[in-house]
């Protein structure tokens, strides 16, 4: 792989990783289509996956820093007067994310080693789009979905926190499915894909941790191509960010279920001949 394959696959992921189409998909779909590409573990991927997780941190500081402020004692805050109904509230987000954090890590601990052999099938990858597509179609069609943050519960968490361990699978788009089950669970689309990134941190963080093993098979030349592809997946991570709240204030998520299964299609098809 050369620092131009990297900084595509960034572009790639960057783009995918936001909108619900399934990065790891489009990954192991593009990777199979450049030529004697390799890569220790899956550590190129979740470092491209590290560099959306740095377009999250940015996207949404302020929501970060509020829930961490929360956490903080009273007493060590600038503002102690700060409304308690409000610090009470965060704190419960903190204890969402945990929660689903827990679901999430057990899956992918319990099940890595199987999840790795998925990524050498570009067919499952494909087949999965076709999943991802079914979900998101079902959930652009949920009508009623009043739920608000402060409506959320200890079930939401664990289902969605199961729901993005399953998505470790290639072709299942960890965005598009977290946010269809919120809205299946009543949960609006706004507020279940911010939910939805939020919980992506601790995962992400877990993922980069568990492939770093594999960073010291990697030679220097490569480890840059790896870096450059990263730092390309923060940048255009940031604007597909932007992109997907407009489309989902506008409730218009079918638009990538024909994508996921025009793509899903098109490589089973090219793969079969």
């Amino acid at each position: 792989m050369n620092l131009w394959e990297g900084i595509l696959l960034g572009i790639i992921q960057g783009l995918t990783e936001f909108l619900p189409v399934s990065s790891s998909g489009h990954l192991v779909i593009a990777q199979s289509f450049i030529k004697g590409f390799q890569q220790q573990g899956v550590l190129f991927d979740v470092m491209l996956h590290f560099g959306t997780l740095l377009a999250v941190l940015f996207f949404f500081r302020r929501d970060i820093y509020d829930i961490l402020e929360s956490l903080v004692p009273k007493k060590w805050l600038k503002n102690p007067e700060n409304d308690e109904i409000l610090i009470s509230s965060r704190r419960k987000v903190a204890l969402l994310i945990i929660t689903g954090t827990v679901f999430t890590g057990i899956i992918g601990l319990f099940f890595k080693d199987e999840i790795h052999r998925l990524f050498e099938s570009v067919e499952i990858a494909a087949a999965m789009l076709l999943v991802t597509g079914l979900l998101l179609f079902l959930a652009d069609r949920m009508k009623n979905t009043p739920r608000t943050e402060g409506d959320m519960n200890m079930t939401d968490a664990i289902i969605i926190g199961i729901v993005q361990g399953m998505a470790l699978i290639p072709g299942i788009s960890r965005s598009g499915s977290t946010i269809a089950f919120g809205m299946f669970r009543k949960i609006n689309g706004e507020t279940a894909a911010r939910f939805s990134f939020l919980l992506s941190i601790p995962a992400i963080l877990g993922a980069t941790a568990l492939e770093l093993k594999y960073a010291q098979s990697v030679s220097a030349g490569d480890m840059i191509v790896y870096i450059a592809g990263m730092i390309t997946a923060a940048f255009t991570g940031f604007f597909a960010l932007k992109l997907l709240f407009f489309i989902i204030k506008k409730r218009e998520l079918r638009i990538f279920a024909y994508y996921c299964w025009l793509l899903g299609i098109t490589t089973l098809i090219l793969k079969a001949v």
